[in-house]
């Protein structure tokens, strides 16, 4: 009978030495793993085995394409619970808990919901989710599923960083990839709106005027220079065809000037004056056409009581009027000058003529 008991002790012992290293994942030390060597070592014989050479003919194979996998599905990485370890077979230890159902899975899901876990970033880095891989553990707390495999490899124990459960179990999620592309979302809309309204109020501020005063002063002062700008751009600036057009005009000018000048530089003759006096009787004008008064018949009568009348002046185009209403009309022509004066009423260069009383 003592040594029945100290065979159970060993046993015993055994038991809770094989669980602990089970707990702790120390595989390559434990008992139970020196099988599983066994088998794999007779897998990579099998499948040396098997191999065989492929001949390339050159013709071209049909390849059927592989099926897309929906990038949104969750699955649990370890959908087996892991198998009883001699302690646990003997009552030492209670067993594990058994695989969570969907349901319960639902309800782990919608705890972590309602803490804000997929919104918060990850516990371990301290870094957003984003795109990367995700996963739930069956006490409600999210991870990236990188960072929990490096927490496990790094503690060589199956604890959840945060509450300390054993022997959770793990379910790949994508809620915080979704919180991310809904955020992506909304900041690109955000971005675009940004942009559409800051285009729309730059062409607004280019047509309406401001009605600040300082604003609007420079609104017009911008206006005035693109105009101007516009201007000078549109118009042709090649200066020695604007010198050439200069040159030509002066020429004209000057070619003008000179037939005046041969024509109305030489004094009229007492016979011309004549034939234009005459010419002006024959017209019979009876009044001044500047101040519409009649004309002295003759130089010297008197046309009313008191009354002197007033000196009559002709002109080489045959005109006739009163001499201070053509020197008056003379002093207002500013751009006229002698001898170019223009005739009020043929519009013709002249030379004057005092009649004598």
């Amino acid at each position: 009978g003592h040594s029945s008991k100290k065979d159970n002790l060993a046993v015993n012992a055994v038991a809770l030495q094989d669980h602990i290293l089970h707990d702790l994942q120390l595989r390559n030390l434990s008992v139970a793993d020196h099988s599983k060597t066994q088998v794999q070592k007779k897998e990579n014989t099998s499948l040396q085995r098997e191999t065989k050479a492929v001949i390339d003919t050159g013709l071209k194979k049909t390849t059927q394409c592989p099926k897309l996998e929906d990038s949104e599905k969750e699955y649990v990485l370890d959908p087996k619970p892991p198998p009883l370890t001699l302690a646990q077979k003997l009552g030492l230890i209670g067993p594990p808990p058994p695989p969570l159902s969907s349901d319960d899975w639902e309800k782990v899901k919608q705890r972590s919901l309602l803490q804000g876990d997929s919104v918060q970033p990850c516990p371990i880095c301290k870094e957003e989710f984003e795109l990367r891989p995700q996963v739930l553990l069956s006490c409600s707390h999210v991870f990236h599923r990188a960072c929990l495999q490096a927490f496990e490899k790094f503690t060589n124990k199956k604890t959840c960083p945060l509450c300390r459960k054993n022997q959770y179990q793990t379910r790949v999620i994508h809620d915080g990839a979704r919180l991310f592309r809904i955020k992506c979302v909304t900041r690109i809309q955000a971005y675009w709106r940004g942009y559409v309204v800051r285009k729309w109020y730059r062409n607004l501020r280019k047509t309406v005027p401001p009605t600040d005063a300082k604003l609007r002063k420079k609104f017009f002062e911008k206006k005035f220079t693109e105009i101007s700008h516009r201007i000078l751009c549109s118009y042709n600036t090649n200066i020695e065809e604007l010198f050439a057009e200069i040159d030509q005009c002066l020429a004209i000018n000057r070619s003008v000037l000179q037939q005046f000048e041969e024509k109305y530089s030489h004094e009229l003759t007492e016979e011309e004056w004549e034939k234009i006096q005459a010419q002006a009787l024959r017209r019979e004008t009876q009044e001044c056409s500047i101040c519409l008064a009649p004309l002295s018949p003759a130089g010297g009568q008197l046309v009313g009581a008191g009354q002197r009348s007033r000196e009559t002046a002709l002109l080489s185009c045959s005109h006739v009027f009163h001499h201070a209403c053509l020197l008056a009309l003379e002093e207002f022509s500013v751009g006229d000058r002698p001898p170019f004066h223009a005739c009020p009423l043929c519009r013709s260069c002249y030379q004057k003529k005092i009649l004598e009383c």
